[in-house]
């Protein structure tokens, strides 16, 4: 698994989401022995990636509703001092007093990013958790369309280390079928306490390097 989720970081995901995934000629049923993958467009157009992406923008309506309407609110509040500062400025330059409206407006400008992302936390937390799950699946996914199509070497473009590729060797569409028979859809919101892989991580590496337990974390399901 850790081959595919460097992958997946190393390409974006939303990048692949823009590309359509080239359907092979006939000559890929001759084929034997090597294929070529591209994780990110399988993990972008899978189904459950793409249904988690509809219904996140319904299901966290009010957190979105209350981050934009603070977003508005703060830009309402800086709008007069930024007007202010610019105009002293013009006036004159070196008016001492310029120094202290920037950093007021610094300070707000800060403080309310950190707010936005708080309130948009929930949604960040959805996109992982969502991603993650279909990470849990790739390997088998890909596993499956490699016996199916009697391939034992598979290679990832986004890692850089294929050149060149007929059509003939993608077997982007056989992982994503097999994707979408393995996760048809995704659980949208992460159970309480949940935090990203990588944060697990994090945790358990900082508990064994102080002879403690990692705290446990509700896994990502396995389907909907």
């Amino acid at each position: 698994m850790t081959i595919i989720r460097k992958s997946l970081l190393a390409a974006g995901i939303a990048f692949a989401a823009l590309s359509p995934i080239a359907a092979a000629p006939a000559a890929a049923q001759v084929v034997k022995g090597i294929g070529v993958v591209s994780l990110p467009a399988v993990v972008a157009n899978s189904n459950a990636y793409k249904v988690a992406e509809q219904q996140r923008p319904v299901t966290y309506k009010p957190q979105l509703d209350q981050a934009e309407a603070r977003r508005a609110a703060i830009a309402a509040q800086l709008q007069p001092l930024v007007t202010k500062f610019n105009t002293d400025r013009q006036a004159n330059p070196n008016n001492p007093a310029l120094q202290q409206q920037a950093a007021a407006i610094q300070q707000i400008q800060q403080s309310g990013q950190q707010e936005l992302q708080q309130l948009v936390q929930p949604i960040a937390l959805s996109q992982a958790y969502v991603t993650e799950q279909i990470e849990d699946k790739l390997d088998t996914a890909v596993q499956n369309a490699a016996k199916k199509k009697n391939v034992q070497l598979i290679l990832d473009p986004t890692q850089g280390a294929v050149l060149y590729a007929d059509a003939a060797y993608n077997m982007t569409q056989d992982v994503l079928n097999e994707l979408n028979v393995l996760l048809p859809s995704a659980q949208l919101v992460p159970p309480q306490g949940w935090v990203p892989r990588q944060v697990r991580a994090q945790q358990e590496a900082a508990a064994a390097a102080n002879g403690q337990a990692a705290p446990t974390t509700p896994p990502a399901a396995s389907s909907r």
